[in-house]
């Protein structure tokens, strides 16, 4: 007979391929479980996102509609397929699992996103600890595909590996309540990249605020200028100066 503990209980896997990584889907399935109140787990795969949730059926059918109907705003789902397991006794939580790597893969990464109005927000806040700095981003913003070295979707398989986190900036990937939990390009004036500015031979001229502005100046004065992002060169110009 089955145990009485899981006769309301239900337990259902979902595969989900898409545009789900590098989005903030993770930490949006966690919110969503943990909301409705579902023990089980999240991580990515070669195949897509796979999720697991336990908990009452009416909880589990919520979740199944919430996570098609409630997508941040950057993901995009292709595929889903949905497995009844039986339940787990003993599960007592939902957690994000370390990813697993192997050969090819079901899902699509982002392209890279504009500033968001919230990112925005911080650079132009003169308390704000990104006060200025051009590399702010979260996980509904910033570099995406043109960081990307390999699938699953994680920091050690981007550009941004060779950045260690500074305390702050890890507390903010690690809390599943911040918008930069799990946001692979975060960073800071602290633990990410710097600005500096260089002439034709390399020679560094200035840096942080004052290269901005030098490079400004020299667009100004007709100068054609190489800039490098996290993804590649943009070469500009004053499109108006013969």
């Amino acid at each position: 007979m089955p145990d009485i503990a899981t006769k309301n209980t239900a337990r259902r896997r979902f595969t989900v391929t898409g545009q789900v990584q590098g989005v903030g889907f993770r930490p949006f399935v966690f919110r969503l479980a943990h909301d409705l109140g579902l023990t089980g787990s999240v991580r990515n795969t070669p195949e897509g996102v796979a999720v697991e949730v336990q908990g009452t059926p009416e909880a589990v059918e919520v979740f199944g509609r919430d996570l098609q109907g409630k997508l941040p705003p950057l993901a995009r789902i292709v595929g889903l397929t949905q497995q009844e397991l039986e339940p787990e006794a003993g599960e007592q939580e939902f957690r994000i699992l370390a990813s697993t790597a192997g050969h090819g893969h079901q899902v699509l990464i982002s392209s890279d996103t504009a500033t968001c109005a919230d990112c925005l927000a911080d650079m132009r806040d003169p308390s704000n600890r990104r006060h200025l700095y051009p590399f702010t981003n979260c996980t509904n913003c910033g570099p995406r595909y043109t960081i990307t070295r390999s699938i699953p979707y994680d920091r050690a398989t981007t550009s941004m590996a060779c950045f260690p986190l500074c305390d702050a900036c890890r507390a903010e990937y690690e809390n599943p309540l911040d918008r930069r939990f799990h946001a692979q390009p975060n960073a800071c004036p602290e633990c990410g990249p710097k600005v500096w500015l260089t002439d034709k031979d390399g020679r560094t001229m200035a840096e942080r605020d004052e290269a901005m502005r030098r490079l400004a100046e020299a667009l100004a004065e007709g100068l054609v200028c190489a800039i490098k992002g996290l993804g590649g060169f943009h070469l500009a110009c004053d499109a108006t100066s013969a």
